[in-house]
């Protein structure tokens, strides 16, 4: 039990009644003790009638799962059992890491059940505590207050943000492109693997046509030809301590992540096959590719195990590794970062080893907030020598993309939220173009 900041008021009023005998009122001396018995008196009665802890009943409403990134809704439920009165009632939640601190809950507790909402912003993917509720209760007067420590012990999971993913395959699931393999009928011109002869029409391409079929039938037949199917994509997701460092209110990893499904969804959706590999300072998942929409969730249910990691990144013995395990030419994307070129030595000579065999794209993590700082207007010495850093790395990011790009590795450097459609895009021009 605490007297309330009301109740500190009170007192301090009443100190001026303690001047009064000071200036020559005698009478003064009555008139103060009388104002602390009645306060007195108020302050024992208020703390009588304050809620108990056994006269609360307290219940939590939580949804058994979050997305990362996204805010969930739950509801703290409380109930007098007591005869108190209407009170003032202000709770918090003591949450693990994986979510954010939320704002005190204020409201009235009457003779019903008040209901307080309890935003859940998740921060990061694994399985989150609600350990306790911190609850302060203030008398009728509002002269003092309790404060009650409830346990709650409750657990949700948090996953990566597939209606996010989703959301943003849809957009690429009506491109064109992404139709190439799937039918009989290709479009014309279009992919490398004999499908069909059929009789040739004006607007053919010549060079289409099967002068041995030709002469057998007695008529002009020209070949069709359909993209090739069955493709292996292999998603490489770097989670060492680098991509542990939060950006835009996720970690670098989370963001990796999301863009990785999105790119497993409009694999898997064109026909291809899809697998995940994830690495620090050694190999930690290896899902082999596989086809079907069953491929994608034990995709999903991977990336969510992901744990952040506090090792240095070992790029030689993951890409080794993953090396090792592929058997047939594949589509291989590196999802890491690197913060200047010293760190990205090591990448860019595993990344050549890798290539010789296999198609790579590296995909990186753009921060805006680098970008934002870098092209600032200063208004302040300090301003200027932060854009000249932010500059200076900028430059130095962009010489090891070119160096990658001139031994024929494809760079992706997009910020957070246009990663998952840079990859995308990649994509489906690689289909088109037939690379793998």
């Amino acid at each position: 039990m605490r007297p309330t900041p009301r109740a500190l008021f009170v007192a301090a009023a009443g100190l001026g009644l303690a001047v009064l005998p000071a200036l020559g009122l005698g009478a003064g001396w009555f008139g103060w003790a009388l104002y602390w018995a009645l306060f007195a008196a108020a302050f024992v009665v208020d703390a009588s009638r304050t809620p108990r802890r056994r006269d609360l009943e307290i219940e939590l409403d939580v949804p058994e799962l979050l997305y990362v990134g996204a805010v969930g809704a739950g509801t703290l439920r409380l109930r007098s059992t007591g005869r108190g009165g209407r009170t003032e009632v202000t709770a918090r939640v003591d949450v693990s890491h994986h979510l954010a601190p939320g704002p005190a809950l204020r409201g009235i507790l009457g003779e019903g059940t008040l209901a307080l909402a309890l935003p859940l912003g998740a921060e990061r993917r694994g399985t989150a505590e609600l350990a306790a509720a911190w609850v302060r209760v203030a008398g009728p007067l509002g002269l003092c207050a309790r404060v009650h420590r409830v346990p709650l012990a409750r657990t949700l999971a948090i996953v990566p943000n597939l209606p996010h993913v989703r959301g943003h395959a849809l957009a690429v699931w009506g491109a064109r492109d992404l139709e190439a393999g799937l039918k009989i009928e290709r479009f014309l011109g279009d992919g490398s693997e004999f499908d069909s002869l059929r009789e040739f029409m004006p607007g053919f391409d010549r060079r289409s046509v099967d002068w041995k079929a030709s002469a057998r039938h007695t008529k002009l037949l020209a070949r069709q030809y359909r993209a090739e199917r069955s493709h292996q994509i292999v998603l490489a997701v770097d989670t060492g301590r680098l991509m542990a460092e939060p950006l835009l209110g996720l970690p670098r990893l989370d963001h990796a992540v999301h863009a990785a499904l999105q790119l497993g969804l409009v694999s898997v959706r064109a026909g291809d096959r899809v697998g995940l590999f994830a690495f620090d300072e050694r190999p930690r998942r290896l899902l082999a590719p596989r086809a079907g929409m069953g491929a994608f969730r034990l995709m999903l249910a991977a990336s969510s195990e992901l744990a952040y990691s506090n090792a240095e990144t070992n790029f030689t013995l993951g890409l080794t590794s993953l090396m090792a395990s592929l058997s047939r030419r594949s589509l291989v994307i590196v999802l890491t970062d690197f913060v200047d070129t010293v760190s990205a030595e090591l990448v860019f000579d595993n990344l050549l080893r890798l290539s010789r065999r296999h198609l790579c794209v590296f995909a990186a993590l753009r921060d805006p907030v680098l970008d934002a700082e870098a092209t600032r207007e200063p208004a302040r010495p300090r301003d200027l020598q932060r854009a000249i850093v932010a500059d200076s790395l900028a430059q130095e990011r962009e010489l090891v993309l070119r160096r990658l790009a001139r031994h024929g590795i494809g760079c992706i450097d997009a910020a957070p939220g246009e990663l998952g459609s840079a990859l995308c895009n990649r994509y489906l021009e690689i289909k088109r173009r037939e690379l793998v």
